[in-house]
């Protein structure tokens, strides 16, 4: 957390939210030593557990006007974003194309006792989960080549959609979208390196 606040997260929320959730649970055991450096890591199925600081950033972005109270979420991966934002007290549904990753997250819902807070689904995330929308934010945790329509139809109005966009990983940028009075804005995060959103299932 010190770190993070050297990296410049300043929301108190944020910040309590990554002190909560032991990020070592959503580690393969071999990097269980390194979990509270700032660092990705691989998570098996070739997916990656984001950097703390990346974690942090995009929830920032997120709750950036208020906490909401549902958020889809595209690309469960092994959790760690999902929990984070459940421990915010935030209804989450999160979509995940890998079972083995999906089947491997779920216990650690529970014994977080994060699982009445999160609803979880083996699909493609290209899709969204439209019957519980619209959201009042999305978050994916991969990279689309652009801004994926199915998802905004999704989004509340007003609503935030947090997402990295490009189909090269050096050259990725994180994007805020908000919606508005069905008026879309967009803000330039910065830079980020994702793994691909991919359509169909694993």
């Amino acid at each position: 957390v010190a770190l993070l606040q050297e990296k410049g997260i300043t929301d108190k929320h944020v910040l309590d939210a990554i002190k909560k959730i032991p990020r070592h649970l959503f580690l393969n055991s071999s990097f269980e030593d390194y979990a509270y450096q700032d660092k990705a890591f691989p998570i098996g199925a070739g997916q990656t557990i984001s950097q703390p600081w990346v974690v942090a950033k995009m929830t920032e972005a997120l709750i950036e006007n208020k906490i909401p109270k549902t958020v889809l979420e595209i690309g469960t991966g092994p959790g760690y974003q999902t929990a984070v934002l459940a421990s915010l007290g935030i209804q989450v549904f999160t979509v995940e194309r890998i079972d083995e990753l999906l089947r491997t997250a779920r216990p650690r819902f529970r014994q977080l006792k994060l699982n009445e807070l999160i609803r979880s689904k083996h699909d493609d995330g290209n899709l969204g989960w439209a019957e519980n929308g619209p959201f009042d934010a999305i978050l994916l945790t991969c990279a689309a080549p652009a801004l994926v329509d199915p998802l905004l139809m999704q989004l509340a109005d007003p609503g935030v959609f947090i997402s990295p966009v490009g189909t090269d990983a050096n050259k990725q940028i994180l994007v805020r979208i908000e919606k508005r009075d069905g008026v879309i804005s967009e803000h330039d995060l910065g830079s980020v390196s994702f793994v691909p959103l991919l359509p169909g299932v694993m």
